[in-house]
Order: C-alpha cells, then sequence, then structure tokens
C-alpha cells in the first residue's frame, strides 16, 4: 500500500511490516476522532497512536461514552471509510498553527505545539471537513480501512501526568481483511478468560489490596508456585557454576550517585532519610552485588564469577499503569551478575543465551531476540560502547540466533539482548535480557590481579531469565489458561471420596501421598461426588483420586485426569511413581 511519510512523500510498505501497520492503525485514530467530532462536536481531541495490536484516541467530554455511543461511533466510522475522503497533508508556521487549533477550540493541540520551538514548521492532516495536528504517516484516504473494532474505553491522564486531568480514552483495532480482524477478536475474548488477575483470585493465587496497590499479596497456593519456580531457578543456577547473594534492600545516596541511578533513575525511585543522610529503597539489584565482589580481593583465577540473586526492587509505577503481576510497584528479580575477562565475553554470553533457551523451552514458549543498542542519555566512551555492542552480536552469531536491531533502546549504562516470548495464544512478553556492562564496574573501581601481577578492570554481565518473578507468574498463568503442569501445580492431587464410609480408605491414601512428598488436598466434605469433581475441575487441579467402595476392596485409586476426563483405575504405588516422574521430568 501506498502511504503518506512524515515528509510529506509517498512510500510504499505493507501491513506485514510495522510500519505499515503503524501508517494503518494511525489513520484508523483519525477515522474514531472525526466520527467522535460529528457525533459528539463538544468533544476536545487530545492524542491517537497506533500501538501494538491497534491504536487509542484520547478525548475531553463532560460525560464519558456509553456502550450505545461506541456502537455509534463506529457505524459513523463506517460512513467515514465508505466515504474514502482523501488524506491531504500540509504545515503551517507555529503561530498559524496556534491560531487554527485555537479558532477549532482545541486547547490540548494548542498546548502541544506551544511546547514545540518557536522556528518549528507544524505538520497537519485533513481529510473532509476533519483536521488533526499529526506528524504522520497515513493512508492516502480513509477508504482503505477494510475492518476495524472498537475494544474498550478506560480512563488516561492527559500527558501521562496525575497532576492533569483525566481523559476518555477510546481503544481500538484495525485490520486489512475482516477475517484478520475477527481472528483477533477471537484471541481477545481467550485472553479475557485467561486474564491472570481473574484465574490469581478463583485458584487462590494472589491478591492485590487498596492498602497497598501495587504491592501484590502471595497467598498460600500462589507461594508454593512461587518457591516451586524458584527451586527449579536455584536447581539450574547450581548446575551452572553461580553462587547465590543477598543484598539490603536499602542502601544510602552515595551508592546510587556512584551507580548513576540518583541521576539517571531518581523518578522512579522510593527513598527516605536515616540519621541525616539519604538512603533509596533498591530498584535494582546491580550495586549491591558490585559491593559484594568488592568485599574481597579477586584474582583472574575467580574469572568469570557467576553471582545469582532473589532481589525484592521496588520502582515507583503510575496508578494508572499500574497491573494485576504485569506491572508492579515490588517485584522480585532473579538477577545475576557476571565478572569477566574481556575474552571471556562472548562465551558467558552464549552460556546466558543457552540457559535463557532452556528455560523458554520448559514452559513451551516461542520467542525472538531483539539487540538494543546505544541510548542518547548513555555514560561511558564510544570505544567501550562500541566493544560491548561488538560482543553481544557476536554471541548471537555464534549460537545462530536471528535478531532485530532495536536502536537506542539500550540501558543507560551498555547494550543488551532482550528475549520477546510467545504465549500459547500468540501473545508477546519481554522477560529475559542479557545487559553488557563496562561502566559500574568503572563506577564503582572494580578490579582484579591479573596473570600478570597487574590490575585490570573486570567486566559485567547483568541478566535475568524469568525477569521478575511476579510478572513471569502471570503470564504462565494466562499461558496455561490456570492449567500448570504437575510440577509447578500448587495442588498435585485431589482425594475425593465418594461417601463418608470410605473416609479411612481414603485418609490413608492421602497421607501415602503426603509421605510421597506430593502436593494433595483431602475433600471430606458430605457433598455427592459428581459436585466434588466439578470444584477440582474449576480448581484445574490435575489429578483427581475417585475412592469408592471398590477402590478399598481391590486395594486400587480411581485415576481421573484433568486434561483428558478420563478415568484409569491403577494401585496406589504406580499412580506416585507415575506423578514423581511427571514432577522429577517437568512434562
Amino acid at each position: 500500500m501506498k502511504v503518506i511519510a512524515k515528509d510529506g512523500t509517498i512510500v510504499e510498505t505493507s501491513f506485514d511490516e510495522e510500519y505499515g501497520r503503524d501508517t494503518f492503525r494511525h489513520t484508523t485514530s483519525h477515522i474514531l476522532a472525526q466520527a467522535v467530532k460529528r457525533l459528539f462536536p463538544e468533544t476536545k481531541l487530545a492524542i491517537g497512536p497506533s500501538i501494538k495490536d491497534g491504536f487509542y484516541y484520547d478525548f475531553d467530554r463532560p460525560e464519558p461514552f456509553t456502550p450505545e455511543d461506541l456502537d455509534a461511533i463506529e457505524k459513523e466510522m463506517r460512513k467515514i471509510v465508505k466515504e474514502n475522503l482523501s488524506l491531504e497533508r500540509f504545515t503551517l508556521p507555529r503561530d498559524e498553527a496556534i491560531a487554527l487549533m485555537k479558532e477549532k477550540e482545541e486547547p490540548y493541540k494548542v498546548e502541544l505545539i506551544e511546547d514545540l520551538p518557536e522556528d518549528s514548521v507544524i505538520s497537519f492532516f485533513k481529510q473532509g471537513e476533519f483536521t488533526d495536528l499529526c506528524a504522520g504517516p497515513h493512508l492516502r484516504s480513509t477508504g482503505g480501512v477494510k475492518a476495524f473494532k472498537l475494544t474498550s474505553v478506560a480512563g488516561a491522564y492527559w500527558r501521562g501526568s496525575e497532576k492533569n486531568k483525566m481523559l476518555i480514552r477510546i481503544y481500538g483495532t484495525s485490520y486489512p481483511k475482516a477475517a484478520q480482524l475477527e481472528e483477533h477478536v477471537k484471541r481477545l475474548e481467550e485472553a479475557k478468560k485467561r486474564d491472570h488477575r481473574k484465574l490469581g483470585k478463583e485458584l487462590g493465587l494472589f491478591a492485590m489490596m487498596e492498602e497497598g496497590p501495587g504491592f501484590p499479596f502471595f497467598l498460600p497456593k500462589g507461594m508454593v508456585l512461587k518457591n516451586t519456580l524458584i527451586d527449579y531457578w536455584r536447581e539450574i543456577h547450581t548446575r551452572e557454576d553461580y553462587v547465590e547473594i543477598s543484598t539490603p534492600i536499602m542502601l544510602n545516596r552515595q551508592l546510587w550517585e556512584t551507580s548513576g541511578h540518583w541521576d539517571h533513575y531518581k523518578e522512579n525511585m522510593y527513598t527516605t532519610v536515616i540519621d541525616d543522610t539519604d538512603f533509596a529503597i533498591k530498584p535494582m539489584n546491580c550495586p549491591g552485588g558490585m559491593l559484594v565482589y568488592k568485599s574481597q580481593p579477586r584474582s583472574y583465577r575467580d574469572l568469570p564469577l557467576r553471582m545469582g540473586e532473589l532481589g525484592l526492587v521496588h520502582r515507583h509505577e503510575k496508578s494508572g499503569q499500574l497491573h494485576g503481576l504485569m506491572r508492579v510497584r515490588c517485584f522480585t528479580q532473579d538477577d545475576a551478575h557476571i565478572f569477566m575477562t574481556q575474552e571471556q565475553i562472548t562465551d558467558e554470553i552464549m552460556g546466558v543465551a543457552r540457559l535463557i533457551d532452556e528455560v523458554y523451552s520448559l514452559f513451551g514458549f516461542k520467542y525472538h531476540v531483539e539487540l538494543s543498542t546505544r541510548p542518547e542519555n548513555s555514560i561511558g566512551s564510544d570505544e567501550d560502547w562500541e566493544i560491548a555492542t561488538d560482543g553481544l552480536r557476536k554471541a548471537l552469531e555464534k549460537l545462530g540466533l536471528p535478531y532485530v536491531v532495536n536502536e537506542g533502546d539500550g540501558a543507560f549504562y551498555g547494550p543488551k539482548i532482550d528475549f520477546h516470548l510467545e504465549d500459547s495464544i500468540g501473545r508477546t512478553w519481554q522477560c529475559g535480557t542479557i545487559q553488557l556492562d563496562f561502566q559500574l564496574p568503572m563506577r564503582f573501581e572494580a578490579e582484579y590481579m591479573g596473570a600478570d601481577g597487574e590490575k585490570h578492570r573486570p567486566i559485567m554481565i547483568h541478566r535475568v531469565v524469568f525477569g521478575s518473578i511476579e510478572r513471569f507468574i502471570g503470564i504462565l498463568i494466562e499461558h496455561y489458561a490456570g492449567k500448570f503442569p504437575v510440577w509447578l501445580s500448587p495442588v498435585q492431587v485431589k482425594v475425593l471420596p465418594i461417601s463418608d464410609k470410605n473416609f479411612p480408605y481414603a485418609k490413608k491414601v492421602y497421607q501415602a501421598l503426603k509421605d510421597s512428598r506430593i502436593r494433595c488436598e483431602f475433600d471430606e466434605r458430605s457433598e455427592k461426588i459428581g459436585y466434588k469433581i466439578r470444584e477440582a475441575q474449576l480448581e484445574k487441579v490435575p489429578y483427581m483420586l475417585v475412592l469408592g467402595g471398590k477402590e478399598e476392596e481391590d486395594g486400587l485409586v480411581a485415576v481421573r485426569s484433568r486434561d483428558t476426563g478420563e478415568t484409569e483405575t491403577m494401585t496406589l504405588e504406580a499412580f506416585i511413581e507415575k506423578v514423581k516422574k511427571e514432577v522429577a521430568e517437568k512434562k
């Protein structure tokens, strides 16, 4: 498709390309805004960008949009598409642009233009009677948008600041073909069923309380899940020769100034004063890891030194951005910091990448890789950045991992590799990351004694596999729709006696399972067995042991599978071995 680029030129692109999708959906956001202005002329326009899988537009109006309003807006959008209005780009000097937006009584557009330099030339796009402040790009006409749907309404602060007015945000999505839209809508419906906030509550895993917005509470079953993941993390890190450390949750300002976080990250940090000294609750574990490295003399024989830490970190997120376990204000980061020589860079990065691949493969995730390069607010020399970026690139190429370059999205102290995993319904999540850092060892004056008897500066890798254990749990809940594999399930087996007279035998079975360290529950309620089975099924327990007189007489157990719904009779010993095997193999 041909589109109007930001500079007014006509360029060729397709919906399969990110540029093409963004252009298509950005044009749809303008169609939405035009429809709203036609139906509700008093509404003031804010901004309407494309986003992943869709678009939104922010509006200011006294009354919220009702479901009936959205239906009317969609109907009007279809009219605008049918009118096949041409999009025309034009520019104005800053003062004339301000005058135009004042004439149209669009205060938010005026504010945006006033924030631009006085010599700016301002770009607009016009379609029919509708004109919007916009840099582009856009389709050449509204008729190109064949399939769209408005999906939800939410509140959003103007410019993302809680100090500003709350606006009304309408979300939507669009596709070139109706079949593509239908497939997306089905995926959204499936995502609603899998929403980790809903399932987390139903399965008794975690809770979010008004007393601690953004600070998750893990319930008993959620703690079993969390600890099982941590046990697995420790198992594979011990195998890979990592040592585990723990650093304080709060450290003084001087440390954060040395690390650079005080200057580059302070707005996201929680701070306090102790004994007339500024302290900050750690948003990251790495400065504490640096102090551990420096706590004793190091030799080249000690390197690579792989230090893992399950550190609880706190970061201030805006209240409107909080979302279950996916966006929180405190979380456990499965960090590791690897100290090494320059010659060890490629091998260590390859080792981390293999570990991440092993973990994601275990959970059934596909993934793609991005190499993020130097951002504008970076620290360090050009030479260091070149060596670091080249080290990451070489490791990816040696592993044969395809990757895309994400220009300017590295950390302020070094480039990084990000792993974006794909879940069972096709959504992507950024979890694992490998960051190469020359700067922190230099800022903390970290050293090791080389084979030549001279002092040298180590190079540092920051890396996470899960990313945030809390967020990873949220992803797993949705990926599995709450049906965790046996090794991860908080309750692996539910013992269901058919009647009260079967309790003694059922209790013996239950105790044998516990003695075998199988996570199990005993349902001793005086309910019909059908009801008990349905309840266990809703709780998504992998196995139910239905025990009646026949099972007791034969000394067997009737094993009902959550996933197949089929029942198989076997000895208790055989069942215990079956579960143990599935746990050991992490099937």
